[in-house]
């Protein structure tokens, strides 16, 4: 019997976040659970590219647009099976065996958020982002998404849009996500860069416009 799982990475300029990424993965394959890594880039012009070939993935290449590049990946894949991962994110040791047993159940799955850095205002994001999840539904996709291909293919798969798409994806399989009890590591950066009480304030605001109604593509523009 082939490997179940099919992971698929969306990619643009990752080469410093990707091999801690790629590190975590390589349980799956060592337990047999993964059939193939595909990397959906969106025009990399750093060393994305190189460390994706040297790690064995399959490769797509397209605009960048993280809805259309997860798209394009879950088009290629052939795993009975999706798990879709931020280049950014790393998996805890223990995952793959979590998976295995989480596939029975047939259902779609995410995981809990943590950031690479500690400290009040991470733990106050990461568990506002966990709460979210758990209540409402909605995780994000640095938490990253398991989802069945029977599963994917019924609610049309990923949007073909440039932010939101994992939001559009957690309201299309209605309320049935678990939430998994493992925690993943998602890099800071962003919210070093801006403020974590900013930073988080304009992610809340976005979502808000965007149950609104607002154009996801207007809304990229200012995340």
């Amino acid at each position: 019997m082939r490997a179940a799982l099919s992971v698929v990475i969306p990619t643009l300029n990752a080469a410093t976040a990707l091999p801690a990424c790629l590190g975590a993965l390589i349980e799956g394959l060592e337990a047999g659970l993964i059939r193939e890594l595909i990397i959906s880039d969106g025009g990399s012009d750093d060393g994305t590219l190189q460390l994706a070939d040297e790690a064995g993935a399959v490769i797509v290449q397209g605009a960048a647009s993280r809805g259309r590049q997860l798209r394009h990946g879950a088009e290629i894949s052939q795993g009975d099976w999706l798990l879709f991962v931020h280049a950014d994110t790393i998996l805890p040791a223990g995952w793959s065996g979590m998976i295995r047993e989480h596939m029975t159940t047939e259902q779609p799955a995410h995981f809990r958020l943590s950031f690479d850095v500690s400290g009040l205002m991470p733990g106050l994001v990461a568990g506002w982002a966990n709460l979210r999840s758990r209540l409402l539904g909605l995780p994000y996709g640095d938490q990253g998404l398991l989802i069945s291909r029977a599963d994917y293919d019924a609610v049309g798969g990923f949007r073909d849009m440039p932010l939101m798409e994992d939001v559009a994806m957690a309201r299309a399989l209605r309320g049935r996500l678990k939430s998994l009890p493992m925690t993943v590591r998602t890099s800071a950066a962003k919210y070093q860069r801006d403020g974590w009480l900013r930073r988080g304030a304009r992610n809340l605001m976005l979502l808000l416009r965007y149950f609104a109604g607002a154009d996801p593509a207007r809304l990229a523009g200012r995340y």
